[in-house]
């Protein structure tokens, strides 16, 4: 075979959670230089990869594993046995089912709020958030932390590459949700809306917690979320050296077809308000600062740990849970079924 004829590779992912991850297996498989694009169903786990290549698939799947490792991803030609490691779920769900309870006596003493009718308090917000960074937002917005960080060293840059990053993701959300809770005002959302959307939210949510199990195939099939083509002009701009770019890049994550970020966005609209919606966003980024923090100022990859199965089983039954209670909250709201709790 000619060293410049064209030729296309079908790879079966193994790692994807959600929508963001096909957006950072795409570009990263665009680096290898011999690629010359790259197109991956989260749906079927599979990219799809056209070049000018002379080894063969196994050699070429090597060769891009070796790029999308850091990430967490592996590539295989075939499709291989899914591994369900139902062992994990002996750490996973009493460590969830604590948790739970924890967070549950917190809302009965008074210390925190999870429960708060048909939306969401700020406490769910932050949880969200923290079990955000450690799959979604781990994923992509980890990969462009890194990217950043390759970027900034080659012009000699230091830790105010990473900081303007994380100034321009707090102040992106907080503005932005704002305007999304102004949006939602001017929508004139009423009870009945807001209930919809919150039972919308759980949906949303539901998948995203069953996706993070790793039980079962067809959870990626029904995972919402806005298309990915808005994200490849910020995955593209965290390469750029330009000073301004880590800020730029940090307010753009807003957009990023992330599932978790997208129902903390229905939520802001939900609101009908500047500063709710603001603050909502803001407690959200909050709960994905210290993960994120960690992978930008030190060398945190939960990727290649080996409890990383049971973490993100005990992150999905949380996800679950939360779910359920606010599809709960909102047909207790509505006046379907009585209100599962009173405190």
């Amino acid at each position: 075979m000619s060293m410049n004829e064209k030729v296309t590779h079908v790879f079966h992912v193994h790692g994807m959670h959600c929508k963001a991850c096909t957006v950072l297996i795409e570009d990263t498989c665009t680096e290898h230089p011999q690629v010359e694009g790259a197109r991956v169903s989260l749906a079927e786990e599979r990219v799809t990869v056209t070049g000018t290549f002379e080894g063969t698939n196994e050699e070429v799947a090597e060769e891009l594993t070796a790029l999308l490792r850091e990430h967490g991803y592996t590539l295989s030609v075939g499709s291989a046995v899914r591994k369900a490691a139902w062992g994990d779920f002996v750490y996973a769900v009493p460590t969830a089912f604590l948790l739970i309870i924890a967070f549950l006596l917190l809302q009965r003493a008074g210390l925190t709020s999870l429960i708060t009718g048909s939306q969401v308090s700020y406490g769910t917000a932050f949880l969200i958030g923290l079990i955000a960074s450690v799959s979604s937002c781990l994923a992509i917005v980890g990969g462009l932390v890194l990217s950043l960080s390759a970027s900034s060293a080659k012009e000699g840059g230091t830790w105010r590459t990473q900081a303007l990053f994380h100034v321009g993701r707090f102040g992106g959300f907080f503005v932005l949700g704002g305007l999304v809770g102004v949006l939602g005002s001017s929508l004139h959302l009423g009870l009945t809306a807001n209930i919809v959307l919150g039972i919308v939210v759980a949906r949303v949510m539901l998948a995203l917690g069953l996706n993070l199990l790793d039980v079962f195939r067809f959870t990626k099939k029904i995972q919402f979320s806005l298309p990915a083509r808005f994200s490849k002009p910020l995955v593209a701009g965290s390469r750029h050296d330009h000073c301004f770019a880590p800020l730029l890049v940090g307010i753009g994550t807003f957009f990023l077809p992330c599932g978790f970020t997208q129902s903390m966005q229905l939520y802001a609209l939900s609101t009908g308000s500047f500063i709710q919606g603001a603050l909502t966003m803001f407690v959200f980024t909050l709960g994905t600062f210290p993960v994120l923090a960690l992978l930008s100022f030190g060398s945190l990859n939960i990727a290649h740990k080996p409890w990383k199965g049971i973490f993100f089983k005990t992150a999905g039954i949380i996800v679950i849970a939360l779910a359920l209670l606010n599809i709960a909250n909102a047909l207790a709201t509505a006046g379907i079924i009585s209100p599962l709790f009173t405190f």
